[in-house]
């Protein structure tokens, strides 16, 4: 596998393609004018508690308020660190109208609703989310090895001081984790503790309402997530922010500035290695494969739908033997649609029917292969009647 990453900034957008092979399989966008809030952290003013639904909406200074539910707004203790409950309590109880909070966005708004905002709050970085009113040590469920998992965590464990460490603030290990070096994992921990050291003291002194603290941009967040072994390359068409990410680099990732390049070439970057062709196809609805069938994907609101066809492969020895290939070149391309439309929620694949149930198994086996590579946890629950 080599993979590569393309940066194209531009002054009202920066978008990132992911490369495997040179075959495009991720893109992220972010707008100058509405970037993601997501990460953000505020200081907000309740306006509107809705005892019917257990929540209330805050203003932090967007055009509309954003959305809290009573489960997302923590209890503390006499320390202030937060204090687990069975039940979530009566938002009555939690907020009332003008009280100010301080929130940090989980959800960027979207059509008419606002934004989505938890008081558990957290800030992040390449190996660690570093969450600084809690105790909890957690481990992504995208690393199964029992032993890096234990390693991890006595990592983790000794990044906590001892002294006052029921006050010391807890973690989560992200995916890229796995494998890291302690010391790659320390550097991150003592980032992040200085960056919450940095942020505290002004807490209390913002106006209402403000904003406390902005994530990263999205061609640093690309440095800080999607820069992992089997990467080569980083290249990137903006001399300014080319100089930028080698300091990022510099202060966070020695190993990485070797594979950071600065393209200034004439023709644009995305066009060179063919990712606009690509990123228009991905807003199609019909994607053809290399034999001759093709897909089509429906989404609606509450599932998106993949239906696979044979449409001109007429294969080469029985009927079976045809579907059975279309489906497993299905299975490849579909997962890779899944990373390169960013979808989500419930996925239901109308793969053609096949009578042998030896080629079921191993078309299934190709989905479950094809969708290692995706971000998000995934749950495949099998072939149905």
């Amino acid at each position: 596998m080599s993979e590569e990453i393309l940066i194209n900034v531009a002054p009202m957008e920066t978008r990132v393609a992911v490369l495997d092979n040179g075959v495009l399989q991720e893109v992220y966008i972010e707008r100058t004018e509405k970037r993601g809030l997501v990460g953000n952290i505020y200081k907000g003013k309740v306006v509107r508690v809705l005892p019917g639904m257990q929540a209330a909406f805050v203003d932090i200074g967007l055009d509309r308020a954003a959305f809290i539910h009573a489960a997302d707004i923590a209890t503390t203790d006499e320390n202030g660190m937060e204090r687990p409950s069975e039940h979530v309590p009566d938002i009555r109880s939690l907020v009332h109208d003008g009280k100010s909070l301080v929130v940090q966005v989980i959800k960027d708004p979207l059509g008419s609703k606002g934004a989505r905002l938890t008081t558990h709050l957290s800030v992040s970085s390449r190996f660690l989310v570093y969450m600084p009113y809690t105790n909890h040590i957690g481990i992504s469920q995208k690393i199964e090895n029992e032993e890096e998992r234990t390693r991890l965590r006595c990592i983790v464990e000794a990044c906590l001081p001892q002294e006052n460490r029921d006050r010391a603030g807890g973690y989560i290990v992200r995916t890229v984790a796995e494998g890291a070096l302690a010391e790659d994992i320390q550097t991150d921990a003592l980032f992040l503790q200085k960056l919450w050291g940095d942020l505290k003291p002004g807490l209390g002194s913002f106006s209402v309402p403000n904003v406390i603290y902005n994530d990263l941009p999205l061609f640093i967040r690309t440095m800080r997530d999607a820069v992992k072994p089997g990467v080569e390359k980083v290249r990137i068409d903006s001399h300014e922010e080319y100089l930028r990410l080698l300091n990022v680099a510099a202060d966070y990732q020695p190993g990485a500035r070797s594979m950071i390049e600065f393209y200034d070439g004439e023709r644009p970057i995305f066009d060179l290695y063919g990712v606009e062709e690509e990123i228009q196809k991905a807003l199609q609805r019909r994607v053809n494969l290399k034999s001759g069938g093709y897909l089509i994907i429906d989404q609606t609101e509450a599932m998106t739908t993949i239906d696979v066809n044979t449409g001109a492969f007429v294969g080469h020895h029985n009927q079976e033997e045809t579907l059975f290939k279309t489906n497993l070149e299905a299975a490849t391309a579909l997962a890779r649609q899944l990373r390169l439309r960013n979808l989500g929620g419930i996925i239901i694949i109308d793969f053609i029917d096949m009578q042998d149930e030896e080629h079921r198994r191993q078309v299934l086996r190709a989905l479950e292969k094809a969708t290692e590579k995706d971000h998000a946890k995934l749950s495949i629950t099998g072939g149905t009647e």
